[in-house]
């Protein structure tokens, strides 16, 4: 068996399996553009509200934009009818898209409570009806991501894939938890296998892949691809990592020295993004995952989150690096 291969969604071929997760302020271009870098094949954009597009919401508006350098990129969108998926679908294809994913997978209250997330899996038939509506509002490969359960009482994954094929997705991206898990605990493997088994549409798994371990056990379950989310956070270099060793190589892995270095690219490439203050403030909600893994770690974590221009944190950074 080949683990890692090209993948076909619908029209779009990527140059391997291996998938950054959709993760609210974390995977903005910037960080997708450093995912690809770091072997990734294929990029997803943190959600966007389809609401907040339909009345012209500017920041919903520049979370579509694609920069070139970031193909094959998946945009997420999230909703709870149909003209607004429609609409957002569209306007997410005429930035640049090449994949449009459908969210009924978030657990977050302030999702649900609008109708849209994993609620979704409680009503197969709205659900199938917003999946629709995307899948012919625009030309590009349309996806579902969601999870295998709302609880431990029953499991939906193979139902829930199987609606996704029958309302003409061209993958599904599967968290092996439930709804109530949260991103804790672990996955379930059974459920994920028996969902890759019920359909013929690639099924890309989903929940607690942190190394080349947990990927191989995902693809031994029937997945045709495997996503990653927090464990791109801090090492965004997982994804060559894992090929190199499906190849028998021995991965390069980041030093906490190394580490910091690519931090520091990130910021830079944040600030220019978005300006000083926000891509600086921006860049401190995952500090933890890069400034770890030595002696000093939290002190130099503790100045940093009281920093706000990038000529402080950089000298911060580079001081921080030759200690190591």
């Amino acid at each position: 068996m080949k683990f890692i291969h090209s993948l076909t969604i619908g029209s779009v071929t990527l140059p391997n399996n291996l998938v950054l997760a959709p993760m609210a302020g974390i995977t903005d271009s910037p960080f997708r553009v450093l995912c690809l870098q770091g072997g990734a094949g294929l990029v997803c954009a943190e959600m966007v509200s389809a609401h907040a597009l339909h009345y012209g919401n500017a920041k919903s508006g520049r979370m579509l934009q694609v920069s070139p350098k970031e193909h094959p990129v998946s945009m997420q969108i999230f909703g709870s009818d149909e003209q607004t998926i429609e609409e957002a679908a569209r306007q997410a294809q005429a930035t640049g898209a090449d994949i449009i994913d459908l969210n009924a997978g978030c657990p977050v209250k302030k999702i649900n409570k609008a109708g849209a997330g994993c609620v979704l899996m409680k009503d197969e038939k709205k659900l199938a009806r917003l999946l629709t509506a995307a899948v012919k509002s625009v030309t590009v490969p349309v996806t579902l991501k969601t999870r295998i359960a709302l609880n431990h009482k029953e499991f939906l994954g193979a139902r829930l894939a199987k609606l996704a094929e029958d309302c003409g997705a061209a993958a599904v991206a599967l968290h092996a938890r439930a709804a109530v898990d949260m991103h804790s605990g672990e996955p379930n493997i059974d459920a994920l296998a028996q969902a890759c088994a019920a359909v013929k549409i690639p099924v890309i798994g989903n929940g607690g892949v942190t190394d080349f371990a947990r990927a191989k056990q995902f693809l031994e379950a029937g997945c045709a691809g495997v996503m990653i989310g927090r464990g791109a956070v801090g090492n965004p270099f997982i994804f060559q990592d894992i090929i190199d060793s499906f190849s028998g190589q021995i991965p390069q892995g980041l030093t906490p020295k190394k580490r910091l270095g690519v931090y520091l690219k990130l910021i830079e490439e944040n600030v220019a993004y978005y300006g000083e203050r926000v891509g600086i403030n921006r860049s401190r909600k995952t500090a933890g995952y890069w400034i770890s893994g030595f002696p000093n770690a939290a002190a130099v974590r503790g100045e940093f989150v009281r920093l706000d221009m990038l000529r402080q944190v950089r000298t911060l950074l580079l001081q921080a690096q030759q200690m190591l």
